[in-house]
């Protein structure tokens, strides 16, 4: 029997900023900061009825796992044993597959916090869940801050050493409508991980004399879908890692989080088949800048450690999407 859709918590602050949660995958369904002339706009792509989420597969707002990004050929090995997963994304598997954590209907209760609302999803993930090993706990808190930053936090426990990347799927538009092809997207880091064509090999590539060079304020690509190396920090330390600024609202939204590695993607497989807030999601309405672990990470040895979770160990992820106004 297939999950209801679920319920949907509503965050708010005393500056009228506003964010609703929907237990159904997780996901961030609007996230209402002010523009620089103080009125409020949604800055997410987002669905009016929480029922719709179960039937797009564009991840809109999703928390997504148990692993995140492309396994290459939907296969993987550890410690020995073989595991064979959905292949999604012919040939790879992508976000957890068709059934991933991004259409469970996740458990919620509010939790206290001493910087904003705040609420709390859990999610037990059973052993051989989507083909992968162990069963997993997985939680996410969601707190609108005082001061305009949403702060995502994940954590997840295993009994089975397994794969854990969880990756936020949270589509911007600061301008609230049109395209995004005019926004100012700066990435705090010099290297990226290329892709044949689009899942990482393994290679590192400095990012200086190509077009992804986003060290200074350029404008977003339409095609851009590629995982950039960050700069460096020690596990657990929050850093910035992108900005993106609208000129037409004024807004900035800096990206501060623990990961080594963001995708950028421009929303370049929107196709106009959604909907919401009286916004069409046509090709690069959106932008995504999704932290996370490097794809493929579980079957390139350099980077395996960044996403292998075994018993007694935590998972940690946390980002702070941050906003601010201009003149």
């Amino acid at each position: 029997m297939s999950p209801g859709p679920g319920d949907i918590h509503t965050l708010t602050n005393a500056r009228g900023s506003l964010a609703r949660i929907a237990t159904f995958g997780a996901t961030l369904m609007e996230l209402r900061v002010p523009d620089r002339d103080g009125r409020l706009g949604n800055v997410v792509l987002g669905l009016d009825d929480v029922a719709a989420y179960a039937a797009q597969n564009f991840f809109l707002g999703a928390t997504c796992g148990r692993v995140g990004n492309r396994i290459r050929n939907a296969r993987f090995a550890l410690d020995g044993n073989s595991y064979h997963l959905e292949a999604n994304d012919p040939p790879h598997h992508l976000h957890g597959g068709s059934r991933g954590w991004y259409r469970a209907v996740w458990t919620a209760e509010p939790v206290t916090s001493a910087d904003g609302e705040a609420v709390a999803l859990t999610h037990v993930s059973p052993d051989g869940d989507a083909g992968y090993p162990g069963t997993v706990e997985a939680r996410v808190i969601y707190t609108l801050t005082k001061y305009d930053a949403l702060r995502v936090e994940m954590s997840a426990t295993t009994d089975r050493p397994t794969p854990i990347n969880l990756v936020h799927h949270s589509y911007f538009n600061l301008a609230g409508a049109g395209t995004i092809l005019d926004h100012a997207l700066t990435i705090f880091g010099d290297a990226y991980t290329p892709g044949d064509p689009i899942v990482p090999t393994g290679a590192i590539e400095p990012v200086a004399g190509t077009p992804f060079d986003f060290g200074s304020p350029k404008r977003v690509l339409p095609d851009l879908d590629h995982n950039f190396v960050v700069r460096p920090a020690t596990p657990g330390q929050m850093r910035a890692v992108a900005r993106l600024a609208d000129p037409r609202s004024g807004r900035t939204m800096t990206v501060v989080s623990d990961q080594p590695g963001l995708q950028v993607y421009a929303g370049k497989f929107l196709d106009g088949s959604t909907a919401g807030r009286g916004v069409v999601h046509a090709r690069n309405s959106g932008i995504c800048l999704e932290t996370q672990a490097f794809p493929n990470a579980i079957n390139l040895p350099d980077w395996r450690d960044q996403v292998v979770l075994r018993p007694g160990e935590t998972y940690r992820h946390s980002t702070i999407y941050t906003f601010t106004v201009g003149t």
